[in-house]
């Protein structure tokens, strides 16, 4: 029997009518259907729940309902297992988000056929160093920041690549993004939008106090090194913007390349440029 999950937003509006849906949808078509726990009870069907470890590995896809938020939180914890993510959105933007609610019933016929094709988009991961060991080892999709914290002070960020000292910069912070993040917090922060189908990290500060400085495009292969000084109450190391480590003094974060990767479903006839256009304008539109 063919299985698939369902990781939904319940906090977005209609979520609970959608879920269930697409649960039925899937049964009716043959598919052994699972959720996490919590969310299979907040649906009343809870005979659906079990941990991911349990079922993420041996699913065809994952159905993440939700926005961007949804789909990076679900990618952190699903990318080891390499399950495929399909996302739909029931948010605003939904940049990473294939399918718009819409045209979901239309679509997953086609995804029942298995017309589609997989992208695969790599991750970074972020060592914490306290002390000379290892206390946080984190996954990002999007983006790993190194943040002052509140305070209206400039913060002194220390980096290196590949042991190579490249520069220290008076900044609010530092960004370190991958190629899908490229449109996120870093192209806010004046970083250069990159196609995600390269393998490259973009090095990206926060407000810097020059006249010079930029982001650099480095390899995926690099590693890159960061030390913040003095370290602000507030201070703190984030992951796609949605979990988040305090900083001590002393602290070293080591970004590099993840082993896992994220692979998303792509209908046939995606463009990256085509998203492009349409959504950062779609974006612009909600302001107007």
């Amino acid at each position: 029997m063919r299985s698939a999950g369902i990781i939904p937003n319940l906090d977005k509006l209609g979520a609970r009518e959608i879920t269930l849906r697409v649960a039925g949808w899937l049964e009716e078509n043959g598919f052994r259907v699972w959720m996490p726990p919590r969310e299979a009870v907040a649906v009343g069907r809870e005979e659906l729940g079990a941990p991911l470890s349990s079922w993420v590995s041996s699913v065809e896809m994952v159905l993440v309902l939700g926005g961007d938020g949804t789909l990076l939180s679900a990618a952190r914890s699903i990318a080891p297992s390499q399950a495929p993510l399909l996302g739909v959105n029931l948010g605003r933007l939904g940049f990473l988000t294939e399918v718009e609610l819409p045209e979901l019933f239309r679509v997953l016929p086609t995804i029942l056929r298995r017309e589609y094709n997989l992208e695969e988009r790599m991750m970074l991961e972020a060592l914490l160093y306290r002390g000379g060991q290892i206390t946080q080892r984190l996954l990002a999709l999007n983006e790993v920041v190194v943040a002052k914290g509140s305070f209206a002070r400039l913060v002194s960020l220390h980096v290196t690549i590949d042991e190579s000292y490249v520069d220290t910069y008076p900044a609010d912070g530092l960004i370190i993004s991958t190629p899908t993040g490229s449109t996120a917090y870093s192209l806010s922060a004046g970083g250069p939008i990159v196609n995600p189908n390269l393998e490259v990290m973009i090095i990206t500060p926060i407000c810097p106090h020059t006249l010079y400085s930029r982001s650099l495009v480095i390899a995926s292969s690099e590693t890159v090194k960061v030390q913040i000084s003095p370290i602000y109450p507030g201070s703190n190391l984030t992951v796609d913007g949605q979990y988040g480590v305090a900083l001590e003094p002393g602290d070293e974060i080591v970004v590099r390349r993840a082993e896992s990767s994220v692979r998303l479903v792509r209908l046939p006839g995606w463009n990256f440029y085509e998203v492009l256009r349409r959504k950062l304008k779609e974006g612009d539109s909600r302001f107007q």
